[in-house]
Parts: C-alpha cells; sequence; structure tokens
C-alpha cells in the first residue's frame, strides 16, 4: 500500500510484510527524472498493512492493520489512538470536507456485515450515530456526499446517512471479481460494472448520459479533473467523462494500485515497483487538444490554469469561439448558435457564417479559423432555423438597450476583425437577416416582422428581396411602416391589372389609403377611379375623417363622385349637418330632374332619413334654405309638399296633395308619415273648409277656387277615428250633416272608448289583486321573528352573533 504526504516530495509506502518506508522525491528542474531517497522505515508498523490514508492537515495518518483501525502521528509514526469498536474491521473510507461543516473528517469502516461511523474530534475518532446493517460484507466503498455507495460480492447498494440509513439497491456488479466504487473531486462517485463506469450522485441517480467504457475491467481508479485514470491488468488507462475521450494508455508492468498525491501528481505501483505520473504542461495539453478539434477538453483545462484572469479569460474566450465555429462546421448550427449566444459574439460575425445574408463589401472584412461548409437544402434551412433562433434572442436583448448611450460591447469570432458598435446598426442588419431567413423558410412570418413598431430593416437592401422573391404584399407593408407611401401606392396601382396578381382590383388600394388617416391621406396624389369607396366604409378611421375635407376633395377632382359620397353620410352615417344637406341639393337641382326626384323620392322612407334638427338657430336655417329652393321647384308639386312637409308647413303640403293633385291617397300617406293629433285634422279642415291658394306662398300658380269635399272628409273619419279628437273633428263638419252620415264614425269610437273603459276596469281588478297580495305576504313576513341572544352563533363564520350586534352590527366576517 501507498499514500502522500501534504509535502508534495513524499511517499509513504506500506508492503506486505507490514513494513512503513517513507520515501523523499526530488524532481529535476530540467528534466522529469526524479530523485528518489530512502528518508525513514519502520520494520515493526504492523504484521499486516491492509490500507493507509493521509490526512495532511491533521498530521495524521489513518491505516488499517490486522483488522483494526489505527491512528498515527504523521511525522513520527507514533500511534495516536486505535478504534477499539472497530475491531475486525476490512474496509474503510474516509471523507475530509474542510469548508461550511461541524464534521471536517467523517469515516466509515465496514465490521462485517456493519457500517460503522465516526468523525474526529480532539485526536480521537468518535461515534456519528449508530450501526447501520448491510446486506452483504462490504469489499469497496467510497463516501457520496452524505450517502456512501457500497460495493459487495454481487451489488452495489447506496446507504443513506439520514439518520434511519435508508438502503438503496443501484446494479449488479458484473462479472468482475471486485466491485470497484471511487471517489470523485466533485463529491461524486464512480462504479465500475465490468468494463463499463457509471458516475452516480448521493440519490443514486446518473449523471452522466453514457456510461465510461474501457478497453478492460478496471483494478483501481483515480479522479484527475478532467481526466479519470484506471488500472487495467496490463497498462493505465486515461480517459475522459465529457467529452467521452480515450486520451492515453500506458503500458506497465502489471499495475494494482493508483493514488493521488494532489493536483498533476499521481502514483501507481505494482507489487514491486512504484511509477509516478507527470502529466505534460497544460499549456501543451491545450495547443495539442486545439489541433485535434478537442474544443471542450482544452476549455476544461483552460479553466484549470494558473494565468493571470485577464489572459485566462481571453484564452477561454477564444476556445470557446473556436468551439462554436467547430460545432457549425460539424453542421450541429442549434449548438453552435447556443455558444455564440453565451459569448455575446458579434451577430454580423456569426451571419456571415451563411452565404448571401451580409453585403459582399463587408463580408469580405470577416476571418474565420478554417472554410466554411457549404450548405444548401434541406441542411441550408436546418441553418437558417438555428439563426432565428439566436437572431431573435439578440433582437429582443438589443431593443431592450436600444436607448443606452453606451456602445454595444460585442466581441470578435476571430481577434483582429472589426465589431460593429452602433446598436442601431446592429439591430437594421438583424432585421434585415431575419427577413431573408423567413423568405427561406418560413414566409408568413415575412408580414409579422415588417409589422413591428421597432422594425429596423434596410429599406433598400429588404426592398431588393422582397422584390426578387415576388413578394409584392409584403413589399407594401415595408413601404407603408417607412412611410414611403407614394411608393406602396404605384406597387398597388402597377399590381392591381395584373391578372396573377394577388393585388389585383382595388380593394387592397383603397384599404390602404384608409389606413392612411388625415394627416396623411390627402397629401399624398391619390391616382385611382374609385375615391368614393375610399370615404365610406365601415371603419373608425374612415368614418373619423373630416368630412368637409373629404367633400372638398371630390368637388375639385372627382365632382361626379360628391353625390355618392354625401347621400352615405347623410343616410347611412346620419350627418346633421345643414351643409352637407344643402351641397347635396345643390348637386341634385344641377342634375336632370329624374335624378332630383330619385333623391326626393328617397324621403319618403319611414322613418324619414332627411333629419331636422332641433335646435332653434338650425331650424331658422333650415326654414330660410327651403323656402329659396321652393322657389325654383315650378311644375315639381310633390317635390314641393315635400319640401313643405319638411318645414312642418302641413296646411300647404296638405293643400298641393287635395286640390292641386287632387290624390287622397298621397295625402293619407302624408299624414301617416308626419302623423300626430293635428295633422289629420289638418287633412279634415283642408277637405271641409279650404283655405286661400295664397298660402302656397311665393309660388305663384293659376289655380281655380279649391271646392269642399264632404265625402272624403268622411272617409277620413271612418279611416281614422282613432288617430283623431272627436269633439274636435265633430265640431269642424258643416251644421248641416246627417247623423247617418257620420253612423259609422260615431259606432267606431264609441266602440274604442268602451274597449278601453272594459281594458281599464281589467287592468284596475288585475293591479287591485297584486296590491292585496303583496299585502297578505308582507304581513305573513312580519309574523316572522328571529330572537338572537349572546348565546348565537352564526351559520357561515362559526362565530357568537350578540357580541358583534352590540359593537358593530350584525355583519359576518365571511361575508363579501
Amino acid at each position: 500500500m501507498f499514500e502522500w504526504t501534504d509535502c508534495m516530495d513524499w511517499l509513504l509506502v506500506g508492503t506486505k510484510p507490514g513494513h512503513l518506508l517513507l520515501y523523499r522525491i526530488k524532481k529535476d528542474p530540467g528534466s522529469n527524472r526524479f530523485e528518489v531517497t530512502l528518508e525513514k522505515s519502520n520494520k515493526n508498523f504492523s504484521k499486516k498493512i491492509q490500507q493507509l490514508y493521509v490526512v495532511s492537515q491533521y498530521k495524521i495518518l489513518v491505516s488499517l492493520l490486522e483488522n483494526n483501525i489505527h491512528v498515527h502521528d504523521l511525522l513520527t509514526f507514533q500511534q495516536i489512538t486505535v478504534v477499539s469498536k472497530a475491531k475486525g474491521a476490512t474496509l474503510f473510507a474516509c471523507d475530509l470536507q474542510l469548508q461550511f461543516t461541524d464534521v471536517p473528517l467523517r469515516m466509515c469502516v465496514a465490521v462485517k456485515k456493519k457500517l460503522q461511523l465516526y468523525y474526529w474530534k480532539d485526536r480521537e475518532f468518535h461515534e456519528l450515530q449508530g450501526d447501520f446493517g448491510a446486506p452483504d460484507i462490504p469489499k469497496s466503498m467510497a463516501w457520496c456526499e452524505n450517502s456512501i455507495c457500497v460495493g459487495f460480492k454481487r451489488d452495489y447498494y447506496l446507504i443513506r446517512m439520514d439518520g434511519r440509513g435508508s438502503i438503496k439497491e443501484l446494479f449488479p456488479t458484473g462479472k468482475q471479481l471486485e466491485p470497484l466504487v471511487a471517489p470523485l473531486a466533485d463529491g461524486k462517485v464512480a462504479v465500475g460494472q465490468d468494463d463499463l463506469t457509471v458516475v452516480l450522485n448521493e440519490e443514486g441517480v446518473c449523471t452522466q448520459k453514457c456510461a465510461l467504457n474501457w478497453t478492460d475491467i478496471p483494478i483501481a481508479m483515480e479522479h484527475q479533473p478532467p481526466y479519470i485514470i484506471a488500472v487495467l491488468p496490463r497498462y493505465v488507462e486515461i480517459r475522459t467523462f465529457e467529452p467521452r475521450l480515450l486520451v492515453q494508455s500506458v503500458e506497465l508492468q502489471r499495475p494494482r494500485f493508483i493514488t493521488s498525491a494532489g493536483p498533476n501528481i499521481v502514483y501507481v505501483a505494482s507489487n514491486h515497483f512504484v511509477w509516478r505520473l507527470v502529466p505534460v504542461s497544460i499549456a501543451s495539453q491545450i495547443r495539442q487538444l486545439l489541433q485535434d478539434k478537442q474544443f471542450e477538453l482544452a476549455l476544461q483545462l483552460a479553466k484549470m490554469k494558473d494565468d493571470s484572469d485577464g489572459d485566462k479569460k481571453q484564452q477561454i474566450h477564444h476556445i470557446q469561439n473556436l468551439y462554436a465555429f467547430n460545432l457549425f462546421c460539424q453542421k450541429r448550427f442549434d449548438d453552435s448558435m447556443q455558444v455564440f449566444a453565451k459569448l455575446g459574439t458579434d451577430p454580423t460575425h456569426v451571419i456571415g457564417l451563411y452565404p448571401d445574408l451580409l453585403p459582399s463589401d463587408y463580408r469580405k472584412q470577416l476571418h474565420y479559423p478554417n472554410p466554411l461548409p457549404t450548405l444548401s437544402g434541406a441542411e441550408l434551412e436546418k441553418a437558417h432555423l438555428a439563426l432565428i433562433d439566436y437572431l431573435t434572442q439578440k433582437r429582443s436583448h438589443l431593443v431592450k438597450q436600444l436607448n443606452d448611450s453606451d456602445p454595444s460591447t460585442t466581441s470578435p469570432l476571430m481577434e483582429g476583425t472589426p465589431t460593429i458598435k452602433s446598436r442601431k446598426k446592429l439591430l437594421q442588419i438583424i432585421d434585415t437577416t431575419l427577413l431573408k431567413c423567413y423568405l427561406h423558410t418560413n414566409v408568413a412570418l415575412v408580414s409579422p416582422l415588417l409589422r413591428l413598431e421597432n422594425n429596423h430593416c434596410h429599406i433598400e437592401e429588404s426592398e431588393y428581396v422582397l422584390k426578387k422573391a415576388h413578394k409584392y404584399s409584403e413589399l407594401i407593408i415595408l413601404y407603408e411602416k417607412k412611410g414611403l407611401h407614394q411608393k406602396a401606392l404605384q406597387v398597388l396601382l402597377d399590381q392591381s391589372t395584373k391578372a396573377n396578381s394577388p393585388l389585383k382590383g382595388h380593394e387592397r388600394t383603397v384599404q390602404y389609403l384608409q389606413r392612411l388617416g388625415k394627416n396623411q391621406l390627402f397629401s399624398v396624389g391619390i391616382k385611382t377611379s374609385f375615391p368614393v369607396q375610399i370615404f365610406t366604409e365601415d371603419l373608425t378611421e374612415v368614418e373619423t375623417l373630416p368630412r368637409d375635407k373629404v367633400l372638398q376633395f371630390l368637388k375639385e377632382g372627382f365632382e361626379e363622385l360628391a353625390i355618392p359620397y354625401l347621400e352615405h353620410i347623410i343616410y347611412i352615417w346620419d350627418e346633421k349637418g345643414p351643409e352637407f344637406h344643402n351641397v347635396l341639393i345643390q348637386l341634385y337641382l344641377g342634375r336632370v330632374q329624374g335624378l332630383m326626384k330619385q333623391y326626393l323620392n328617397s324621403l319618403n322612407k319611414t322613418p324619414p332619413t332627411f333629419p331636422i334638427p332641433s335646435c332653434a338657430h338650425v331650424l331658422g336655417y333650415r326654414g330660410k334654405f327651403y323656402q329659396s329652393y321652393i322657389s325654383r321647384l315650378q311644375g315639381l308639386l310633390e317635390e314641393r309638399a315635400l319640401l313643405l312637409g319638411r318645414m312642418g308647413k302641413h296646411e300647404q303640403a296638405l293643400f298641393i296633395y287635395v286640390h292641386i293633385l287632387k290624390d287622397t291617397r298621397m295625402a293619407e300617406d302624408y299624414c301617416h308619415r308626419h302623423y300626430n293629433s293635428s295633422v289629420y285634422l289638418s287633412l279634415l279642415r283642408m277637405y271641409l273648409s279650404p283655405p286661400d291658394v295664397h298660402c302656397l306662398g311665393p309660388i305663384k300658380m293659376e289655380l281655380s277656387e279649391p271646392q269642399a269635399n264632404l265625402q272624403a272628409a268622411l272617409q277620413v273619419l271612418e279611416l281614422h277615428h282613432s288617430k283623431l279628437n272627436t269633439t274636435k273633428a265633430i265640431n269642424l263638419l258643416p251644421a248641416n250633416t246627417q247623423i247617418r252620415e257620420i253612423r259609422v264614425f260615431l259606432e267606431s269610437v264609441l266602440e274604442e272608448k268602451a274597449q278601453r273603459k272594459r281594458c281599464n276596469q281589467v287592468l284596475k281588478s288585475l293591479l287591485q289583486a297584486e296590491f292585496l297580495r303583496v299585502q297578505e305576504e308582507r304581513i305573513f313576513h312580519q309574523q316572522v321573528k328571529c330572537v338572537i341572544t349572546e348565546e348565537k352563533t352564526c351559520r357561515v363564520c362559526k362565530k357568537k352573533i350578540g357580541n358583534r350586534v352590540k359593537n358593530r352590527g350584525m355583519t359576518c366576517s365571511k361575508e363579501p
């Protein structure tokens, strides 16, 4: 057996006969040769040395001698103590944790089928807790944080040091004769199963994706990060966990034991020889690993170097960039982009890895460690998808820092390559590159990118690629967001006449103009034959446009479309401004008589769509307006009647219907449209007592003296008795009217009055019954009472009601 002390120049060797030897190791500075001197020996140390463990921090040597645990002074070899309870021990394992623990040195001793736990204090080992029972006699064991991994003859187990000693069965030992458990530097354990080695944590869970595969079954193992060294029957093999590599094989004569004497110091022994493994300098290892493109391992070694922080960080950053570049060359695009993102590499240098994404003049300034791979087809699409994820992440980060005045802190992929410091410039390149990538992978994402409020796409470059891909809809979005409305409208007009274009027709042009809003709509030249659709769409943006400006615009450039626009805002949007009505009637009067009839006939709708505001000044204005046009309506009797009705001059309107047009049906329709209690009386009066012809006001017409029409008046009484005041209507009749002539009228009135009286009586009875029912219900509820005493409890909150009633009223604490 052999062990080391805290001085890196000393080596303890225990021999089979029980001799303990102390060697001094002196290295020749100019070579890897060593001078070995036997400084001390103790031939009577023990009859049988089974296991040695040096604790240099406490200057003690813990040993398993003749099946018992002994502790000796490391300098004098004088025995300090013997763990008497550990008699019959076959194996022990120590765990030294000097930081953040009350028990720096722990020891587990296997005594037959029991595990005993001790801790070191005051130059003695004391029991840590009670013994644990084991399924079999342990053959190999090692501490793993707060657990102990134990190898038995056939199986491995994990025993938790949680006070209960819970045992977890792991897996069989395999075909090897002896189980192998070796502690690792990070607190885990390496467990062997034939020629495989797995790494377990304190929960017994494997922490590596794949097991380590040796060329033979290991006899012993030692961890020298980042390497793990295994003693095989014929040689020593050196491997790494991540990445899984065979680093070196050293052929030795029947090696059996291995121990570590600190960083980069490893001793291997056989029954007759002891060898020291001397590593190559880390700098040399890194150079060789970089040549072999083993960047992950080189990175681990770079982190272990003792260089200054600045040089160390610079080398690590360089290796990481080379690693990310190598991942890209291996076409592991997602992994490569993730490394570049963590490094903060200049995005333009990453984009330069791809063909045709950067401007050629800028691309020529970039340099890379090796020639770039040729990408096409599915590989190129996969690469673009990885780049999209990377650029999206970088874009989000840059947008948050856009208002920061400090320059961007990106780093170059290769030293000496220029980087871009302006965040706006970086965002412009990133957004333009994203646009190109979307065109290659997913065209549906182009429009959302261009619609972003903070879109930074380069106009000329984006315009070129969109035109090349015939993406005119997306091109219009680009122009719109950049305020290039003239260009957008020109593209829309050009595409509207092409048969196979998705922009054929005028709908998209109309929509574009409608979105411009009042501040920009009238500043662009609208070169289209359908502008009325722009101003009449049922959209908030359109309806809120200044109507006076729209009307002026149409009158100046599209006069024939002014009438459809005015009709829309009056009939559909219920425009009440008198100026628009005035303009519309002016336009109608300027047309042929038939077009004017079309407008005036529209006033027959019920309810009328030609509104008259209730404001007094508007009514006065309206009166003057209509009066000014009545004089121009010579010969258009029906139209004059309509306008008189709009002015509220029912007598004059009815005079035209009754005595000029002599059309009783139109007169009755007029009364129906303008129904109130007086208009039918006016019609009745018009039949019975025609007024003078001068009721037409300024209109001069030659008419015969109007005659009374009793029959028409009686017909009005019969048909519209419910709309007339009976007393006033009878008073209008001539004194010589016979009762039989108005018998039907009187019968209808009396029947209606009688029916109304019966309905009112029934309603009165129903209301009285409802009143009595409510009174009865009120009396019933008033008879119910509830006595609340101090002992009563609330059904909801289960608290006494009495105190709360006195203090703050009846309010349940659980009420919302």
